[in-house]
């Protein structure tokens, strides 16, 4: 990969980490579920549709708003209030951890609805490492607790809209650049939410530690991610981009320990771990092209050629 795309990497991989942290203390702060996510995705709408709008990617978007909305709705207007609602019982670390699972629900939906993404061997064995991840996670560290409980039953309908988004945007919206469909998409969820958000305002003004998380959920996890992301996939294409799927969860974790001072007990380790290797078979097992021909190079064999 190239230098530009490392940092892309980088960047989304950092910046799909850190979101659980905050969300974590805009909510411990008092700042409601709904109104934390419309927030986040209003300022996200103001930047993306400003930079569609200026390098001229709006036009586009004509007669594609049906499927934007849909699109808008199972993956942002659903996924971002259960989340932080989820969080106002469960840790940002065990939220980070569930949503790992979202390679496992995008294999489990393709039973259904995309044939060619169907799992079977390697990938089907990857489906019940991954989903007795779940098992584990849910059974050793939450069992019996039953906010909990719900808190982790939100977060995981939040990943199945997470699943789910990517199939609508594959099937309907594949040729849109993504810059305009996320400024539209999020432009569509801030209208969605916006009663939710005016129904259940924050009881008093939120401390600066809270206004502080919802800028950097707005500006940087939302906006900006999705500026690098787009970079990412021009540079690698979507496959190679997909591993941060496996490396945002890590970063999840470590700043939930670093920083809020959580301690993940055996059940997220290892749920973790299943996740994660799961995740990794049921999207084929393979390293990224990039990181193979390292891999085969440092044992002192030659790469074999990609295909085209």
């Amino acid at each position: 990969m190239s230098a530009r795309a490392w940092v892309a990497f980088a960047s989304v991989s950092f910046l799909w980490g850190i979101p659980y942290l905050f969300i974590k203390i805009a909510v411990d702060d008092g700042v409601p579920p709904a109104f934390l996510a419309w927030v986040r995705v209003l300022m996200a709408a103001t930047i993306l549709l400003a930079l569609a709008w200026r390098r001229g990617m709006l036009g586009s978007l004509r007669g594609r708003w049906r499927w934007i909305g849909v699109y808008a709705v199972v993956e942002i207007c659903i996924p971002f209030p259960l989340i932080a609602a989820g969080e106002q019982s469960v840790s940002s670390s065990l939220a980070a951890i569930l949503i790992a699972a979202v390679p496992l629900l995008v294999a489990l939906l393709a039973i259904r609805f995309d044939a060619g993404e169907r799992a079977t061997g390697r990938r089907l064995l990857g489906l019940l490492v991954g989903f007795t991840g779940v098992i584990a996670l849910v059974g050793l560290d939450v069992a019996g607790r039953t906010e909990e409980l719900i808190g982790a039953g939100a977060i995981l309908v939040a990943a199945l809209g997470y699943a789910a988004g990517p199939m609508v945007q594959k099937r309907k919206l594949v040729d849109l650049e993504p810059i305009a469909m996320m400024g539209a998409a999020t432009g569509v969820a801030a209208l969605v939410l916006t009663p939710a958000a005016l129904i259940a305002p924050p009881e008093s003004t939120p401390p600066a530690d809270a206004i502080a998380a919802l800028v950097v959920l707005g500006v940087f996890c939302t906006a900006a991610a999705f500026v690098f992301y787009g970079s990412l996939v021009a540079e690698v294409g979507p496959g190679r981009a997909t591993v941060i799927t496996y490396v945002a969860p890590v970063v999840a974790v470590g700043l939930g320990v670093a920083v809020l001072g959580e301690r993940p007990g055996t059940g997220a380790v290892a749920g973790l771990l299943l996740i994660i290797a799961g995740s990794w078979l049921s999207t084929d097992g393979r390293l990224p092209p990039g990181l193979a021909a390292v891999f085969t190079r440092s044992r002192g064999a030659r790469p074999a050629p990609e295909r085209a």
